[in-house]
């Protein structure tokens, strides 16, 4: 049975219009998301804006969701940093308030070779939480390939893989070449990717549709694709929007129309259009209206 299994959402950080961050819209939006049913919280990645995050506030927005988390889920913290000893940091702070696991870039700063990034993951498992290691060559040098995670799997920590290559082959490349778990990583791949055996799924847009993503994820594991299927061809127009750098900005307006407000994305990220918006608008009104008979 998979550790981390079921839709993990890789949490958003809220601001004020003052940018500041919002911790009570956070903890509110994480009980929120926990009373939709998500399976885990993912605080510290890329959607939540952790590199333009000061030390103080990123410890903060830590400690905030697993406060909120009030054991009813697992909390996996994002662990990227410009430095080994930077992810070890977080790492141990993780550890310290209760996190459940850890969510971990290989080195992000350049490209680095085979043997750094075998390192930078043995260092990680002293820290002795549970690890999903990510892939993410769109945005970052290195392409934990599934030979190369054969090799990082051999840490006792390393438990899974959150896959977002956008080539849904490598899920079975690598559960035929490794024992890790897999969880997809890009939502326009979450039905393709469960079918293929992934059993968790690390979620953008369900910040603003927990309900669907999670029945969605479920239907797909189920292997019921006429059900399945009408919903996934409502959600993909949004989910596209998960795979684009532009992606926080999306995400947090896609919230705004839940009802969910998450405010603004701090600089240097700005915000949309009003044309980029009104399409955004367009795909979620499209996926909110009820299945037909």
């Amino acid at each position: 049975m998979a550790k981390f299994d079921g839709v993990y959402v890789a949490l958003v950080t809220p601001m004020t219009e003052t940018f500041d961050v919002d911790y009570k819209r956070l903890h509110d939006i994480s009980r929120w998301l926990i009373s939709e049913g998500v399976n885990g919280l993912i605080p510290g990645g890329s959607l939540g804006e952790y590199a333009a995050l000061s030390n103080r506030e990123r410890a903060k927005v830590v400690e905030t969701v697993i406060s909120a988390s009030q054991n009813n889920v697992p909390v996996v913290v994002g662990t990227g940093a410009p430095s080994t000893n930077d992810v070890l940091s977080w790492a141990e702070h993780a550890k310290e308030k209760g996190a459940e696991g850890l969510m971990a870039l290989p080195p992000i700063n350049y490209n680095p070779l085979e043997n750094e990034v075998i390192a930078h993951y043995q260092a990680l498992n002293t820290v002795g939480l549970p690890i999903i290691a990510y892939n993410n060559p769109r945005d970052y040098a290195t392409d934990l390939t599934p030979e190369l995670l054969a090799k990082i799997a051999a840490f006792d920590h390393v438990v899974g893989v959150k896959e977002f290559s956008g080539d849904v082959r490598r899920v079975h490349d690598i559960l035929e070449k490794t024992d890790l778990e897999v969880m997809i990583g890009v939502d326009d791949l979450a039905m393709e990717g469960s079918l293929a055996g992934a059993t968790g799924w690390i979620s953008g847009v369900p910040n603003a549709l927990p309900n669907e993503g999670v029945k969605l994820f479920q239907l797909a594991r189920e292997g019921r694709i006429e059900e399945a299927l009408p919903l996934y061809r409502k959600l993909l127009p949004l989910f596209h929007y998960d795979a684009e750098p532009q992606l926080v900005q999306a995400i947090k307006y896609m919230m705004s129309l839940a009802g969910q407000d998450a405010g603004p994305t701090r600089p240097p990220r700005l915000p949309l259009t009003d044309e980029a918006y009104g399409r955004i608008k367009d795909a979620y009104l499209h996926a909110k209206q009820p299945a037909l008979n």
